[in-house]
């Protein structure tokens, strides 16, 4: 099961990662975000930072759909993030483990090739 601390201990451990600040978590890599937590809107209330639900970009619309219906106890959306590449992901609903390979993986998709090359030379491959 993982958690806010670990979303936070995997992002900061790659390379050339930020933290924006917020009421949450908030990751950026050449100022683009790639993990942050989910900030809920319902009609009427004001916007709550959800801490155990995490937001992250996953490339495309085929991969979005895959994670969306290979795993539906796990990902979802709402209106607001249709046609765009992000996935909210329970964060009590993975291990650190799978958490690692979803953070890499958006990391990856939103840094320029320039940097990547950083984290296949392992300066930044987080463990567990």
């Amino acid at each position: 099961m993982a958690d806010a601390d670990d979303v936070r201990h995997l992002a900061l451990a790659l390379p050339h990662v930020v933290e924006i600040n917020s009421d949450g978590f908030d990751f950026r890599v050449a100022g683009k975000g790639f993990v942050w937590s989910y900030p809920e809107r319902r009609p009427g209330t004001a916007r709550r930072i959800r801490t155990d639900i995490a937001v992250l970009y996953v490339g495309d619309e085929a991969e979005k759909q895959a994670l969306l219906l290979g795993e539906p106890e796990v990902f979802f959306t709402t209106p607001a993030y249709d046609g765009l590449p992000l996935v909210m992901l329970h964060l009590a609903q993975v291990s650190v483990d799978r958490l690692k390979e979803l953070v890499v993986d958006a990391w990856r998709m939103r840094a320029p090739d320039s940097l990547v090359g950083d984290l296949d030379d392992g300066g930044g491959a987080p463990s567990p």
